[in-house]
């Protein structure tokens, strides 16, 4: 059983208003040195005479103390009607602790259970951006592949495999390539670039090789990239992947994780 029913019964307790099982089990936990119950229980019962001392005095409805009269008149009869009973002291006092009480146990479930409801509503909204941020990086995907495949009803399309370099030996690609349309690149097995740096895509016709832009990949060490077709539909004799800085470089600088043969 957790903790949790404990600390609101600590407050009935302390009014008295703890019935049933509940209070013997109460007063068991208690019994077994309980120091959160017994701070709280202290608290409760020095809460609550506060409470009372400072209130103004609590008169109560002319109907209850008229219900209060008759009924000590007919357990009393030989005292006179105008003599103030005792026990209506008694009574008007109780009446007043059980208000004050109810007030300060509402006041301290409210205030327990107002944070753990503000919590709950901060998860939700922490998950449900989650969810979408899930959803759309999915639709993406989707979206290429779903690309990729038209450009592989075209009989132009080649693929092209990538073999990993330098340091990182395990990684391997393929890249669905149409000299018109483009293509996209998709990697796999690469670790996560450092801070402020990121992968760049080359691809080498008869020229120099020329950028055809940056790239991360997912915490599994794959990513995806949209490859521009050349301009003039230039065939592409080698495609290559480099670890440079996030923001690109016009020419190739850092070393080289991936290329084909």
């Amino acid at each position: 059983m957790t903790h949790e029913p404990y600390d609101t019964q600590a407050a009935s307790y302390a009014l008295g208003a703890l019935d049933g099982e509940e209070r013997p089990e109460f007063e068991r936990h208690l019994a077994g040195g309980c120091a959160v119950c017994g701070a709280a229980l202290r608290a409760s019962a020095e809460t609550l005479a506060a409470m009372v001392r400072s209130g103004p005095p609590m008169v109560p409805p002319p109907a209850v103390k008229e219900a209060l009269l008759r009924r000590i008149a007919t357990t009393t009869p030989g005292r006179r009607a105008s003599a103030r009973p005792r026990p209506l002291v008694w009574a008007v006092g109780t009446l007043a602790a059980m208000i004050a009480g109810a007030a300060f146990t509402g006041a301290f479930v409210a205030s327990r259970y107002e944070g753990r409801l503000g919590q709950m509503a901060r998860e939700a909204a922490a998950l449900r951006e989650r969810v979408q941020r899930d959803e759309a990086a999915l639709r993406e995907q989707i979206a290429v592949y779903r690309s990729a495949v038209d450009l592989l009803r075209d009989p132009q399309t080649q693929i092209v495999t990538l073999h990993g370099l330098g340091p990182s030996p395990e990684a391997t690609g393929r890249v669905i390539w149409h000299p018109v349309n483009g293509g996209y690149v998709f990697v796999a097995n690469l670790p996560s670039a450092p801070a402020g740096k990121a992968y760049e895509l080359w691809t080498i016709a008869d020229a120099a090789p020329q950028p055809a832009g940056v790239f991360q990949v997912d915490a599994s060490g794959r990513g995806t990239h949209r490859i521009p077709p050349l301009e003039g539909g230039k065939p592409v004799k080698v495609f290559a992947v480099t670890l440079e800085p996030e923001g690109g470089v016009p020419a190739p600088t850092g070393p080289m994780v991936l290329a084909s043969k």
